[in-house]
């Protein structure tokens, strides 16, 4: 996990999230978006850790779906886990 660079935003992206956004062509600019007109559809619990990750689907600046996978750190932060487009 790393910060966003140049940038103070509250989140963080994984690596794996990073390499899917690549793999569909999407941009940071992609996931802002979906998540900022999305909506949250699921909501799963990690048995191991019981954490909480959330399925945000939403759409890209070209109109298309995707599904942004987050989280919420210990510090507050939204951790971007993966992205894919539906």
């Amino acid at each position: 996990m790393h910060l966003i660079p140049g940038s103070n935003l509250g989140y963080v992206m994984t690596l794996h999230a990073e390499e899917e956004m690549a793999d569909d062509t999407l941009t940071i600019f992609d996931m802002e978006r979906g998540i900022l007109t999305g909506n949250i559809i699921e909501r799963q619990q990690n048995r191991v850790t019981n954490e909480w990750k959330y399925l945000v689907e939403g759409h890209t600046l070209d109109g298309e779906w995707i599904i942004v996978v987050t989280k919420l750190s210990i510090t507050g932060k939204l951790v971007l886990i993966t992205v894919y487009l539906v």
